[in-house]
């Protein structure tokens, strides 16, 4: 059901977690090798490997939950399962920040954040629904 809320939350963590592939968390400079060497670089979601596969599983999941709006029990559980994914890809993204030199935050660095509000909203628009059809379920 496209126009239900939660769904375009979760369509908004879905494209801010595809965003985090093309537009960068972070620049700086790293160090080549032992020496003075030294060159810019940019955080995305491919740049390390952990972060890879917890964008991966960010994008995955917040794209199953939007089609499981017919058991909502379930699409609560993975909307808590990708707010703690997503709160850990942004962890992440400051540990691989903090790997570099000299590091400056991009702009596009709300991107993970827009995707733990996403499924935060998602979480309590659903949970409300939730608690709507139990109470209409009790004055039958």
């Amino acid at each position: 059901m496209i126009q239900r809320q939660q769904t375009l939350w979760l369509l908004l963590s879905t494209v801010a977690a595809v965003l985090t592939f093309m537009f960068p968390f972070a620049t700086g400079e790293e160090v080549v090798d032992k020496t003075t060497m030294r060159r810019m670089t940019e955080i995305v979601a491919g740049s390390d490997f952990f972060l890879l596969i917890l964008s991966i599983a960010t994008v995955g999941l917040s794209a199953v939950t939007i089609f499981m709006f017919k058991d909502r029990k379930m699409q609560i559980r993975l909307c808590l399962l990708g707010l703690v994914i997503a709160v850990i890809t942004l962890v992440r993204y400051f540990m691989v920040m903090k790997k570099l030199i000299t590091s400056t935050p991009a702009l596009w660095a709300v991107l993970p954040v827009a995707v733990i509000i996403g499924y935060f909203m998602a979480f309590r628009l659903i949970r409300k629904d939730e608690k709507l059809v139990k109470s209409l379920d009790k004055l039958r």
